[in-house]
């Protein structure tokens, strides 16, 4: 009789299999655990020689991040929204000298901000040529005002053709040395944004000449002095929340001065004559409350990224002023075209 069992039963089907060739088992078993760990991405060589990881690059980032955001200086930003309050003044008060036989204390007033814009702007941006941006700056401001006040029509297609041409002029000097010929292509936008900022500034002239331009531009210049001075004067109380933690600005200051000027802009309408109207005054004062407080916003990110940059700061008190300027300039055409559309 045979036993009902096999002997080989209880035995390792594998332990008693020929060796492979070599002396090597063959790998056809179960498979067998390893301690080896699994890779954990390619290794980045340091300064020091020594390997680097993607998430050590993480916890760099993470360190960043947690820098803390740049002070806010109080006193600053009293300073520049009181000069903010200054500039609308001197604007407003001189446009209620302009009539048609008498403008020139309002040019003139009105040449003293380009002076200043082309010159902050060019010293803090510090374009190749400087000097011939400086000059070309200065005589497109001085065309602009006299096409402004001499033209038959009171129309912004003349100052459009200064302005473009002054663009032009200033690249051309550009080119003419080799070293400045090198960053024309970088500089072209801050270039373009110096000659058209300044005749910006000559859209005033232009609307003081058209039926109620010289209430507009008390409404609309008061709104963005109002909105600038309450947006600065908030962030040295406050500066809340913050936009960006290299930016020493809050959105409550930005928001609230766009409001506060938008306010003062309905409550001065209501004392103005035909056409105006709170309704209509609020509205064209919203758009230059908002567009001054943006663009002076927009300069600070500017300041912020020159910094982050590595470049070298200009003079204090000239990178201060950059924003309340920009702010007026982009205000003035802001006030023409909303007086041709509202009024």
């Amino acid at each position: 009789m045979f036993p009902s069992n096999s002997p080989e039963t209880g035995r390792d089907p594998w332990a008693e299999d020929p060796s492979a060739p070599g002396g090597s088992a063959p790998r056809t078993g179960p498979a067998v655990e390893t301690d080896e760990r699994p890779s954990r991405g390619p290794r980045r060589l340091r300064r020091g020689g020594s390997a680097r990881r993607v998430d050590d690059e993480a916890d760099a980032d993470d360190e960043e991040e947690a820098e803390p955001p740049v002070e806010v200086r109080r006193q600053l930003s009293l300073a520049i929204g009181g000069f903010a309050a200054l500039l609308g003044l001197g604007l407003v008060v001189a446009a209620q000298t302009s009539s048609p036989g008498h403008r020139l204390p309002f040019t003139l007033v009105v040449l003293a901000g380009q002076v200043l814009f082309v010159l902050v702007w060019t010293m803090v941006t510090r374009p190749p040529a400087l000097a011939v941006v400086l000059g070309v700056g200065a005589v497109t401001a001085v065309a602009a005002d006299v096409v402004a006040v001499r033209s038959a029509e009171a129309r912004l297609a003349p100052l459009l053709y200064i302005a473009v041409g002054g663009v032009l002029a200033a690249v051309l000097g550009q080119l003419v040395r080799r070293v400045d010929r090198v960053r024309v292509t970088d500089s072209l936008r801050t270039t373009a944004t110096t000659v058209f900022g300044v005749v910006a500034f000559a859209t005033l002239i232009v609307l003081s000449r058209i039926p109620a331009g010289t209430q507009a531009i008390a409404v609309c210049l008061t709104a963005a002095g109002v909105a600038l001075t309450v947006a600065r004067v908030t962030d040295a109380v406050a500066a809340w929340p913050r936009l960006a933690p290299q930016v020493p600005r809050g959105a409550a200051g930005v928001v609230g001065g766009a409001m506060v000027g938008t306010l003062i802009s309905a409550l001065l309408g209501g004392y103005l004559v035909t056409p105006f109207t709170p309704t209509r005054a609020a509205i064209i004062g919203l758009v230059a409350a908002v567009v001054a407080v943006l663009a002076d916003l927009a300069v600070s990110y500017a300041e912020a990224g020159r910094l982050m940059a590595g470049e070298m700061p200009s003079v204090w008190a000239v990178r201060h002023v950059q924003g309340p300027l920009g702010g007026f300039a982009m205000a003035a055409p802001a006030a023409y075209l909303m007086c041709r559309l509202v009024l």
